[in-house]
């Protein structure tokens, strides 16, 4: 972002450095959200934040829509890479399917709003199709190991599915019958992974 005002160096005017970046506007976004929300996510908010005006951030991002979808893709990036670094090493499909499920429970405490976000249904993001088929890339393998090839992307769906439903109404403090949540998680992991095995 080239500032109006410049620097004088021997007599030859230099534009004012940068002050932010496009990965600092998105940094900060991501962190805006889950401080306030959605609602709070506003350009100008963003901006305070970053120091700079807000009509500056426009060089970078088009407008708020685009800003919301490059917080869901980084957030998508990042959550695959926390499922492959989860999965990775462990030769049992079975314990993989169980790592994997407890990191993206983990992502999800950490990144309550952003992990809504990504999973909203209906929501026009925009997601780079990139992003996403290597963030669902541990869990299809995982599943394709478990299930067999051919059912690999039904398995994988059913994963998905299950864990966002768990810890959406975990998130949202929908279990209201007491008992341990975690124990319930972990009993859901089990049992799903013994049906898809028996599938497979």
């Amino acid at each position: 972002m080239a500032m109006v005002n410049s620097h004088q160096t021997n007599g030859s005017p230099m534009p004012t450095p940068d002050r932010t970046s496009l990965d600092e506007i998105v940094s900060t976004g991501r962190a805006l959200v889950e401080s306030d929300g959605l609602r709070g996510l506003t350009m100008q908010a963003v901006a305070d934040r970053v120091g700079v005006r807000a009509p500056s951030l426009y060089k970078r991002v088009r407008d708020r829509r685009e800003l919301v979808a490059l917080i869901a893709d980084a957030t998508v990036r990042e959550l695959g890479d926390r499922l492959d670094a989860a999965a990775a090493g462990e030769p049992d499909p079975r314990r993989a399917l169980a790592a994997l499920a407890r990191a993206a429970r983990s992502f999800a405490r950490e990144r309550p709003v952003a992990f809504g976000l990504v999973f909203t249904p209906g929501a026009d993001l925009d997601l780079d199709p990139e992003s996403l088929a290597r963030a669902s890339a541990a869990v299809i393998r995982i599943a394709a190991e478990l299930a067999g090839e051919d059912r690999a992307l039904d398995a994988a769906r059913t994963v998905t599915a299950w864990l966002n439903g768990f810890v959406g109404m975990e998130l949202s403090g929908a279990f209201r019958l007491g008992g341990e949540v975690d124990r319930a998680f972990e009993f859901g992991i089990a049992s799903l992974t013994g049906a898809l095995t028996l599938r497979g």
